[in-house]
């Protein structure tokens, strides 16, 4: 997510491009190989450089080399267009209403709303299985607790190996993200991320006309993400755009590439040095429908978010009055987890109740 008011950063036709793994045109995203800091080698300095630059600049870039097998991440797709060609009715049986206060399950088109309006999509909310002896889901804490897996064959078991492997994606994208501020590798990792939270979203957003009268504008409205790192698998047909200096872009399947963007608590850490970038879908109109498999890696549930000392301050800090929420990330004080509940309870308002 480059300066949420699209005016402090500069044009992404105006970047160092040596810093990016592979030449670039003009205002699109930087393509990074991040391989040398799956694999921990020396490399990983320029890796690192690299990420440092795309996240001062616009605070999106596409990651290759990131080790996730092409067949792991296709059978995800396949069962996941599976589970979304069921009858509505047999997809309810796992609704959200049903995933209590671990805020897991499936939601119907329209369900979801970004700022306050519904987006043409229907999707699938997960998390880290936690069976009920664990200790949080035992203190009934928010979005903790188990998943209501569709009985579709082998789908439980791919999600659960998806999110894994993206998960160790995202210590090692953070391990980048810390040597590029010039801290120590583990630095989130000490102190955000040794139990990160992890939510996974399964988004399929239909090519079917939007009913007449509705209020629907967008696949999702523009906003920001929340915590530090998403990971995002797109498929094929695109849709993603992105608020840059230059405008809004699209970001275009890469073959293979996960789209990486930072959330506002790494811009509150950072003291917006690296901002949490607006971005939003576009309707599909493609005629075939579109996947997406955003997986959210955050702090700590009870983790509260300080801001990292003795990093360059940037030109703007507060930049609310032009952010899409007309919020200040900087002067939030708390746990990351009230942040985030303050947050989703917007999203699903009926549901609001099950958390709070």
């Amino acid at each position: 997510m480059l300066s949420n008011s699209g005016t402090s950063s500069p044009a992404l036709d105006d970047m160092p491009h040596d810093l990016s793994s592979q030449p670039q045109p003009a205002h699109t995203l930087p393509v990074i190989d991040v391989s040398a800091l799956v694999a921990g080698t020396a490399q990983r300095d320029q890796a690192a450089a690299a990420i440092g630059q795309a996240c001062r600049a616009h605070g999106f870039f596409y990651a290759t080399g990131h080790g996730i097998a092409p067949a792991l991440t296709q059978r995800l797709e396949t069962l996941s267009r599976r589970f979304f060609a069921l009858p509505e009715a047999t997809k309810l049986r796992w609704r959200m209403e049903l995933g209590g206060r671990a805020w897991r399950g499936y939601f119907p088109l329209a369900g979801e709303l970004t700022s306050g309006r519904p987006d043409w999509k229907e999707g699938l909310y997960l998390g880290t299985e936690l069976d009920d002896t664990h200790p949080r889901v035992q203190a009934r804490t928010p979005v903790h607790g188990r998943n209501l897996f569709p009985e579709v064959e082998g789908l439980r078991e791919t999600i659960l190996d998806y999110m894994a492997a993206t998960t160790q994606l995202g210590h090692r994208l953070m391990e980048g993200i810390a040597l590029s501020l010039g801290l120590a590798p583990d630095y989130f990792h000490a102190r955000y991320t040794a139990d990160p939270l992890v939510l996974f979203r399964i988004f399929n957003y239909p090519t079917q006309p939007i009913p007449a009268g509705s209020d629907v504008q967008w696949g999702v409205g523009e906003h920001t993400d929340y915590g530090l790192l998403t990971i995002l698998r797109q498929d094929d047909i695109g849709g993603l755009q992105v608020r840059t200096g230059a405008g809004w872009i699209d970001a275009v399947p890469v073959p293979d590439a996960f789209v990486i963007n930072i959330g506002d608590m790494l811009d509150r850490m950072t003291g917006g040095l690296y901002r949490s970038t607006p971005h939003r879908v576009v309707r599909n109109t493609s005629g075939r429908d579109r996947l997406s498999f955003p997986l959210f890696f955050d702090p700590d549930f009870e983790a509260r978010v300080q801001k990292i000392e003795g990093l360059p301050a940037p030109a703007v800090v507060d930049d609310s009055a032009t952010r899409w929420d007309q919020a200040n990330v900087h002067a939030f004080h708390g746990r990351y987890g009230d942040y985030l509940l303050h947050k989703v309870s917007k999203v699903f308002p009926q549901l609001v109740r099950e958390v709070l």
